[in-house]
């Protein structure tokens, strides 16, 4: 499998070598799990509380290339600190083939971890009760004031700090970041759009920036992707967007309405063009459908048969390169059967376990080893501060109290940081109840199993692994303390005439 890893480390009291140790634990796990490590993403001095890291959103951007099948870290809080932001960004991964796996923490094997970031993840998208509204409360707040919410930059502005309406746990004004116009990009964006508006075309475009050395908000190199994006972004207008609110004003100005709003109207036209390309199909077993010859990793594919029909079903990666023998399996058909099965562990029996697992998992998961670096440190830095003023009170040389007078008002502005941090830190933890989660598990069993939307939530929430044989196929639950396994026979796999001629794309 290849696999990448990603490293960080935070400003405060680590440094150089805390990357290398990560990096040199992360290459022995992956040497003695059979992992083919192909890149290293490194983000230093930066904070897994939010997702403004360059390499870590370069590495979730990278994963759609299909490249790699694994993120691999020192340990989770490496990944994000914060649940929600780990959720979203694994099911980004997810999306594209791509697991999460922790070279200290047995997590990726454990499946009543991955039960509760699967219900911690599916309960914020469906169940808007309680869970997540301290999160969403905050950056609700933020978008109302049109504060920075976190995620890239775009071209042409920069980010600012201002003081805030919100006040810490000591009264201190907390501070916020605001989007501001570079003064040095902002005419770029502005060319952009008037070479589009001149007719100029996409793949002109494209090589006029890269010529230059102009990169993308995320620092990559501009492709059509990557372009259609920036046209499209409404920031350029001054509308600042939040969860399908829009504020006009809320953003500095760098295009015009007549020029943004032409913009619009070509893009339009090229959307309606002859050839476009096939609605995109959603594989709901991505990262959890396994081949059973070889225990490697299953992942969606299309193809047309001779009828010219098209086919979607799902192949074991190493048949690619002929080194496995597993034939395809259509997608709907084992997806059916997986949904059909995972609907049918939801028992009463089987919902109370599994809500006191979750609950209990997350009362763990409140032992924060964050929290308690931080306590810690603020102990830390609250003594040495008691020291200086003791010693300022023994000292009578003037130029020796002057310069513990400046270490004070540097400790202050440190167990400022460090509370901030803390209020944050705590904001983001979220606890379950057994009823909020029996209520969600049992309104989840009365879905319609042809929605979309439900037949996703069952596979994510309920399903750790799928192992396709050529006879039968192995269902391992995250319903208990350990995997529960089912095995149904009888599995119809896709014969390779079902394509006829022609071959899948890969």
């Amino acid at each position: 499998m290849n696999v990448v890893v990603y490293a960080r480390y935070s400003s405060h009291n680590q440094n150089e070598q805390s990357i290398e140790g990560q990096l040199e634990y992360c290459r022995k796990y992956a040497k003695e799990q059979g992992f083919n490590i192909i890149h290293e993403y490194i983000d230093r001095a930066t904070t897994g509380t939010n997702d403004s890291r360059p390499q870590f959103l370069k590495m979730i951007e990278d994963s759609s290339k299909k490249t790699f099948q694994g993120v691999l870290v020192y340990q989770l809080d490496r990944f994000s600190r914060n649940r929600y932001d780990s959720a979203i960004y694994k099911h980004t991964l997810k999306k594209n083939g791509v697991r999460v796996f922790s070279s200290r923490e047995n997590i990726n094997e454990d499946a009543s971890g991955i039960l509760m970031e699967g219900l911690l993840e599916t309960i914020s998208e469906y169940y808007s009760v309680e869970l997540g509204q301290k999160i969403k409360r905050g950056m609700k707040i933020n978008a109302d004031n049109c504060y920075y919410n976190g995620g890239s930059v775009p071209l042409g502005y920069k980010l600012i700090e201002v003081d805030s309406n919100v006040t810490d746990a000591n009264g201190n004004i907390v501070k916020k970041k605001k989007f501001a116009i570079n003064e040095e990009t902002a005419p770029i964006v502005k060319r952009i759009f008037e070479m589009y508006t001149e007719g100029t075309l996409v793949a002109d475009i494209i090589k006029y920036l890269n010529d230059k050395g102009i990169k993308t908000g995320l620092g990559n190199e501009f492709n059509k992707n990557s372009l259609r994006k920036m046209l499209l972004n409404k920031k350029y207008i001054g509308v600042y967007t939040y969860s399908g609110m829009e504020i006009e004003g809320g953003v500095p100005r760098i295009i015009d309405n007549d020029t943004f709003n032409k913009v619009q109207e070509i893009m339009s036209k090229n959307k309606k063009a002859p050839a476009r390309a096939r609605a995109k199909t959603d594989y709901l077993l991505t990262t959890k459908l396994f081949c059973g010859h070889c225990k490697e990793m299953m992942t969606g594919y299309s193809g047309t048969s001779k009828t010219g029909k098209l086919h979607n079903y799902y192949k074991c990666n190493k048949s690619k390169e002929k080194l496995c023998d597993k034939k395809a399996v259509q997608k709907d058909y084992i997806e059916d059967i997986v949904v059909e099965q995972a609907r049918s562990i939801l028992t009463n029996e089987n919902i109370k376990k599994i809500a006191e697992t979750v609950v209990k998992l997350c009362k763990k998961n409140l032992d924060n080893t964050e929290l308690k670096r931080l306590n810690k440190m603020l102990k830390e830095k609250e003594k040495q501060k008691t020291n200086l003023f003791d010693s300022l009170k023994m000292c009578e040389n003037d130029i020796v109290r002057t310069s513990i007078f400046e270490e004070i008002g540097k400790m202050e502005e440190e167990l400022k940081r460090i509370k901030s941090e803390i209020v944050i830190e705590e904001s983001q933890t979220i606890l379950l109840t057994v009823p909020q989660v029996k209520f969600f598990l049992v309104q989840m069993k009365k879905g319609s199993i042809n929605d979309m939307k439900y037949r996703k939530l069952l596979i994510n929430t309920l399903i750790y692994k799928v192992y396709l044989y050529d006879d039968s196929i192995t269902i391992i639950f995250n319903t208990q303390d350990k995997p529960y396994e089912r095995k149904i026979p009888r599995i119809n796999d896709m014969e390779s005439s079902l394509l006829g001629n022609q071959a899948p794309p890969y």
